[in-house]
């Protein structure tokens, strides 16, 4: 893929950052790219994107390339930050103001609380399709943020980045075959890259949210943690991390089209609809059952499950790290730096292991209660406003004195970056606007 930065791709260090030499971008270093895009791409992204496949056939499938584009921009943006800087990105943050703490607080403590329980239901949905008389769904959900508590609490990255990769690789090898199983037209395919909108009500906001929902929300942020953890700390990664991005978004793609690939042919052609949310893809299970035997179906229930975890253990650990270098911010103000992430001192500390204790514990009782009508409400709104914030933030960051003039913005970055925010900004006000707030009062 294109260089989305409009920079100079040579890594000379600014003044101040410790560099070593440039390295070669080489295959071999991939890794923060692969956490970055099995966390990303969760189930319900699989759904939005079948359920598009189904409506539209393949009309919008140049709508998922576009998004993954405007992620590698997220991403890079991200990546470059921690890179040029040696600092991480909450402490840029908050060098902006004290209204980017605020903000960070209080969607780390409301998305945090709420998600945890959708991420454990979405990893249990899967394990109660392929073992229906073991336990009830709650319990799996239980015994999946339990695993992925565990797991993250005692492994540190180079173990948590490893195991990301074989689900990866379980993800791209059901969804691939499944896009080979159900035969797609590719000369329709082809037409679809093509920008056209579909001939139907409300096409805008349809095409817009599908391209917003390509590739993940705060993953795109915890994304520059995840380099320094892999302990690419200073700008003679910088071409690497282009590298791993674009390996990142290019495997987010291959999920986003084969499955868009599977709605368009399994769905569209047939005229079936499923439901929204996670539910949809046990209802494509049943019907790959019918089409093609209960062998293909498990094999999609393997791969539902592995799309589910990835995003629960990735949000764990990322989200965790970020909330950790938050605290550390906020106890010393001189500011937080990318080689503290890279020892691992991280990992180790109390609010890491206490933001992974409030991600699994709380939510729990939202698996037994339902979830609280005002606090979904709010998990919307904050969800909605998290990539608006994001991409401003760092088209501030990135066009100040606080970057480099090496590392700043070029036009292509900018535009990009422009482009997202705009893009999320209209998506993030149709979500506060579709909001029952007559019933919130």
């Amino acid at each position: 893929m294109a260089d989305t930065t409009g920079n100079p791709t040579d890594t000379e260090a600014p003044s101040g950052i410790d560099n070593t030499s440039p390295r070669k971008s080489s295959w071999k270093y991939i890794g923060p790219g692969i956490v970055v895009a099995a966390t990303g791409v969760g189930a319900g992204d699989l759904v939005a994107t079948l359920i598009a496949g189904s409506n539209f056939g393949y009309t919008l499938l140049w709508a998922a390339v576009v998004g993954c584009l405007v992620k590698i921009s997220l991403a890079e943006a991200a990546g470059r930050w921690h890179l040029s800087t040696g600092r991480t990105l909450f402490d840029g943050w908050a060098s902006l103001g004290r209204w980017t703490t605020w903000f960070f607080v209080v969607y780390a403590v409301i998305w945090g609380f709420v998600y945890g329980a959708a991420a454990m239901s979405s990893s249990a949905l899967p394990l109660q399709a392929l073992f229906p008389d073991v336990m009830d769904l709650k319990w799996w959900g239980i015994a999946c943020g339990l695993v992925g508590l565990v797991f993250v609490w005692f492994n540190k990255y180079e173990v948590f980045e490893k195991v990301m990769t074989l689900l990866v690789g379980v993800m791209f090898v059901v969804t691939v075959y499944l896009a080979i199983r159900v035969t797609p037209n590719l000369p329709d395919a082809l037409a679809g890259l093509l920008p056209v909108l579909p001939d139907e009500k409300d096409s805008v906001l349809n095409t817009l949210g599908l391209i917003g929902g390509v590739g993940g929300t705060i993953t795109l942020a915890a994304y520059g943690y995840w380099v320094n953890a892999k302990g690419w700390t200073d700008t003679g990664w910088m071409k690497v991390m282009r590298l791993d991005n674009r390996v990142a978004y290019a495997t987010t793609g291959i999920f986003v089209v084969a499955m868009l690939f599977v709605g368009a042919e399994l769905l569209h052609s047939a005229n079936v609809a499923i439901a929204s949310g996670d539910k949809g893809l046990v209802q494509l299970s049943d019907i790959l059952e019918a089409e093609y035997g209960g062998a293909t179906a498990k094999f999609f229930l393997i791969g539902f499950f592995a799309t589910s975890f990835t995003s629960l253990i990735g949000v764990w650990h990322g989200v965790s790290l970020m909330f950790a270098d938050f605290v550390a911010r906020y106890r010393d103000s001189a500011g937080t730096t990318g080689s503290a992430v890279a020892s691992g001192a991280r990992e180790r500390s109390w609010p890491f292991r206490a933001y992974l204790l409030w991600l699994t514990f709380p939510p729990i009782v939202l698996l037994f209660q339902g979830q609280p009508f005002r606090l979904v409400i709010l998990y919307g709104v904050l969800g909605a406003a998290f990539l608006p914030f994001l991409a401003g933030t760092l088209l501030w960051l990135l066009n100040s004195s606080r970057t480099p003039g090496e590392w700043r913005n070029g036009l292509l970055s900018n535009a990009m970056l422009v482009l997202a925010g705009v893009l999320f900004l209209v998506l993030c006000v149709k979500q506060v606007w579709d909001q029952p707030w007559s019933e919130f009062f």
